[in-house]
């Protein structure tokens, strides 16, 4: 080794191919180690005095590195490592070699590649040399960006533990050999392209090491150093990555984990498909405010947020990247409509298809027009929206603008199919709120504990010059958010824990995960219980409900024109439907008598544009046209795809239509948009169909019901509405019997104004407050009876006339146009695609992955194996839990062809189909 006092160096010494890591090469080029076998305690000491960090840091750093370097040459030689060091000439091949997943600038045969340095270099820009002058360099987030394009090329080569890897290659070197501070510190290509090729340091990084003589420790020191080493890196390691680590955890520790994502896949290509909305209705859909404050904190504080997770040598990234919240199965964005070209390519909205013109004309006049497109300034995902000038309903005092999701959070869809991503308005999400409700308050969590990250969110919110008294006081408001969120989810696991549901059964949540939601039960504790406790009102946490019945995202596409839309058929009032959606995903809303009397039932729903959602999705009467003209159903995408698989077989659909007709149409009724089956089966249309009933000027479809028992499909979501309870105060003056006959002629019977069926509470609390958001939007009266329109916000009164082969509860069989962009299928996502669903419910998987994963236009949704491994980050729906009891909610039987249906065989809807009879089905079920 070089003695430190004979500086400067000739790097002329030969250093082993077999060592990949450029600082190393380095280290041991310039003599400050020898190419053998290393000391962990000469390694770490050498690289921290490198680091030029003090104290504590120093010692971290050191620890830090000593982990490294533990696992360095792989398990077989931990032995080795730990007793004689690290062998830095056995490198090639363990785990620190990402095999081609790196950066490829130095090759296996230790040759550097120019072409790949100024790849590097082309993911950076110039900055101020602090010694003067500009320079070509990388921030912290460019070298990111540099390395996780550098695992999207590696491909399938690439291994979950490569970013793992990688923060401790790049980020180090910036943290090391960086110039400049915070985030305009930058790492030097001309450095970095020396390191490479001379196997030289600056001269600062030198001066450094050599300031450190490097000295000897005893055994036993070496010893505790590498097993506190050893226990830290694995701690570390756990937090900073907990997308792998936090599953393997119990419960009490796993809990201040961020809960694992999969990783976003970018996608190569994307496309937004046309179904009868411009670019601005279709824009002003996603991003439009419909009063809603989803997530408890002030707009400008969730952008300040940062994702908790742990960085160790660069900042983490903030909660609102788009990139990250794409991980939770949300749309990327643009920030306007108003740009060029290839940004809008970009986010899928330049053309529908490369090969063909931009979307036609709608074919009817949008009722609306709209003032000024919605802007996405900061640009969020699909279904983020902001609102702004935000009263506080019981004070009027203004608070500040708010987060909140809205109806196209849920309902706007995506498939997957080898990098293309192919998008459309009104179908299921594939997201996962829970996951993103539970980092939130993570997030919210790290800011107040983690060393420094307050700091950074106060400089954001506040500015860095901000006073020390206002942080105190902006600390203050936080930590009585997150005091809030921790209180509720205490309150809430105790009231859950022993409560009983309607049969007597213990409460316990059922998974909701990728593409599911127990919307009914969420809504429920929201307005009967939360809001009441955000009132001021003592004694209603018994109000809440286990979230136990979870159902996937039903497409919204044509529902404005059905008499229910609801899987259980039981709102048959658009406005009460979309007020209700707007209360459950958390507006404002106060239920106190504390205040002047006008302000109960006042919040913060935009009424207008619920009622012009409503209006953009409607559309124009279908009649006399026969034909939808709102939103419509997106058509199968073959233009997109050269594959074969997504060619429509003709021969196959002309037999598919016939089964349809023998099959399906006994309750979905006859496709809204196929002429063809129109004119073959006129006895089936459903143009002519006398379910159509008259509503005020128009007719609207009055879906189908069957009774939940002779279906056989899970019972969970029906009995929401039909066996829970609510309690509310008197002064509320509820009197659901009293108001609802009074308003809508329901012949209610007398029903408790203090004690009721939680369908009835919730129908009359909507409606007082819709007819309050009303009065306050200063709608006039002869325009909110045209708002109001002719359907009534009564109950179901189920088949008419009644059935007695039809008991309640009941769920209604929707048209299945676009059935093929809605997987996975029945009311609860139970079954993976279309191929399952028309086979045998005992054959079909019982247990399967969600998030994530490629679409099967074969099968049409979800190509799965029976009981397969989740990927990272995936959620996994099963019908059994790990005891061999049925899980509440997911039952994925019932709605089986299978047989001739009859007295005693509930579940069974038909009789079995051949595989060529259910592939030839499908083939016509892409084309509606």
């Amino acid at each position: 080794m070089h003695n430190p006092a004979s500086k400067p160096f000739d790097p002329s010494i030969e250093v082993s191919p077999n060592n990949p890591c450029p600082f190393l090469r380095g280290l041991v080029g310039e003599g400050f180690v020898d190419g053998g076998t290393v000391p962990l305690g000469t390694l770490a000491q050498t690289i921290a005095d490198a680091s030029g960090e003090k104290g504590p840091k120093k010692t971290l750093a050191r620890v830090q590195v000593r982990g490294v370097a533990l696992i360095a040459n792989g398990a077989r030689h931990l032995l080795k490592s730990f007793w004689s060091g690290a062998q830095l000439d056995a490198l090639r091949g363990g785990p620190l070699d990402k095999r081609g997943a790196g950066s490829r600038i130095l090759g296996v045969d230790g040759r550097v590649d120019e072409e790949e340095i100024a790849r590097f270099a082309s993911f950076g820009r110039n900055y101020p040399d602090p010694a003067g002058g500009v320079e070509p360099g990388l921030n912290a987030s460019e070298i990111d960006i540099f390395m996780r394009d550098n695992l999207k090329r590696a491909g399938d080569a690439a291994r979950w533990y490569y970013p793992l890897l990688m923060k401790f290659e790049w980020p180090i070197l910036l943290k090391i050999m960086g110039k400049g501070e915070g985030e305009n510190r930058y790492l030097s290509v001309a450095d970095v392209r020396v390191l490479f090729n001379q196997r030289k340091f600056p001269e600062r990084i030198e001066q450094r090491i050599i300031a450190e003589p490097v000295t000897t420790r005893s055994p036993v020191r070496r010893f505790a150093g590498g097993l506190a080493a050893a226990l830290l890196v694995l701690a570390l390691a756990i937090l900073r990555f907990p997308d792998q680590f936090q599953p393997m955890l119990p419960n009490f520790i796993g809990q201040f984990l961020a809960p694992p994502l999969p990783q976003r896949v970018e996608a190569r290509a994307a496309y937004w498909l046309e179904q009868n909305w411009s670019l601005e209705d279709r824009h002003w859909f996603h991003h439009v405010s419909q009063g809603t404050a989803t997530f408890p904190v002030p707009y400008n504080w969730f952008m300040a947020l940062e994702q908790p997770r742990l960085h160790f040598f660069s900042q983490p990234g903030l909660l609102h990247d788009s990139s990250h919240l794409e991980r939770f199965g949300f749309i990327p964005s643009p920030q306007t409509i108003n740009t060029d070209d290839t940004t809008l390519r970009r986010f899928g909205y330049a053309n529908v298809y490369d090969t063909t013109k931009p979307a036609p004309a709608r074919l009817w006049d949008p009722p609306v027009k709209w003032d000024t497109p919605v802007e996405n300034v900061d640009g969020l995902p699909v279904g983020f929206a902001r609102m702004t000038g935000v009263p506080d309903p019981a004070t009027g005092r203004q608070g500040e603008d708010r987060i909140g999701l809205t109806c196209a959070a849920c309902h706007t869809g995506q498939i997957h199919y080898k990098g293309v991503d192919v998008r459309f308005d009104g179908g299921p999400a594939m997201t996962d709120l829970k996951k993103l409700e539970i980092t939130t308050g993570l997030s919210i969590a790290y800011t107040l504990y983690v060393p420094f990250r307050f700091k950074r969110f106060a400089d954001r919110v506040l500015g860095p010059s901000a006073s020390d008294a206002d942080r105190d006081v902006l600390k203050q408001k936080l930590n009585e958010v997150g005091t809030f969120l921790l209180d509720w989810q205490k309150t809430y696991e105790k009231t859950i824990d022993g409560k009983k549901t309607w049969d007597n059964k213990e409460q316990q949540d059922t998974e909701e995960g990728f593409g599911r939601l127990d919307a009914l039960n969420r809504i429920g504790n929201q307005v009967f219980a939360q809001d009441m406790v955000l009132s001021g009102l003592g004694d209603f946490e018994k109000n809440l409900h286990a979230q136990d019945a979870p159902v996937s995202f039903p497409p919204i596409w044509t529902v404005p024109w059905l008499k229910y839309a609801q899987y259980d058929a039981s709102i048959e009032q658009p406005l009460i439907r979309n007020a209700g959606e707007a209360l459950g995903v958390t507006a404002l809303l106060n239920l106190s008598d504390n205040y002047p009397k006008n302000t109960l039932f006042r919040s913060s729903i935009e009424i207008k544009n619920l009622h012009w959602i409503e209006s953009l999705l409607a559309g124009s009467s279908p009649f006399p046209k026969k034909q939808f003209s709102g939103l419509t159903s997106p058509k199968w995408p073959s233009e997109i795809f050269s594959d074969d698989a997504w060619k429509i077989d003709g021969e196959r659909v002309k037999r598919g239509r016939k089964l349809y007709a023998e099959i399906c149409a006994e309750c979905h009724l006859g496709p809204v948009n196929d002429p063809v089956f129109d004119a073959e089966f006129p006895d089936q249309s459903v143009w002519s169909s006398s379910r159509w009933e008259s509503s005020g000027n128009d007719r609207v479809l009055n879906p189908i019901q069957k009774s939940v028992k002779g279906m056989g499909t899970d019972s969970a979501q029906a009995n929401v509405l039909e066996k829970r309870t609510v309690q509310v105060p008197g002064f509320l003056k509820l009197d659901p019997t009293q108001n609802l006959n009074a308003w809508w002629n329901c012949n209610l019977p007398e029903v408790s104004s203090t004690d009721m069926p939680y369908s009835l509470g919730l129908m009359v609390l909507v409606d007082i407050v819709s007819r309050k958001a009303m009065d306050d939007a200063n709608i006039k009266p002869e325009e909110q009876q045209a708002w109001w329109g002719a359907r009534k916000n009564c109950p179901n009164p189920g088949p008419q006339p009644p059935d007695p082969k039809e008991p309640r509860p009941w769920y209604r069989a929707r048209p299945l146009n676009g059935v093929w962009a809605t997987a996975p299928y029945l009311h609860n996502g139970s079954v993976p695609s279309l191929y399952w669903m028309l086979s045998p419910a005992a054959e079909r998987p019982k247990s399967f992955c969600m998030g994530n994963r490629d679409y099967d236009p074969k099968q049409v949704g979800f190509a799965v194996v029976d009981g397969e491994s989740c990927n990272t980050g995936q959620t996994r729906f099963s019908t059994r839990a790990s005891d061999g009891s049925e899980i509440n909610g997911n039952s994925n039987a019932g709605h089986s062809l299978e047989g001739t249906p009859g007295p005693g065989k509930d579940g069974i809807i038909g009789r079995l189909l051949k595989k060529d009879e259910r592939y030839d089905l499908i083939e016509y079920l892409k084309t509606l």
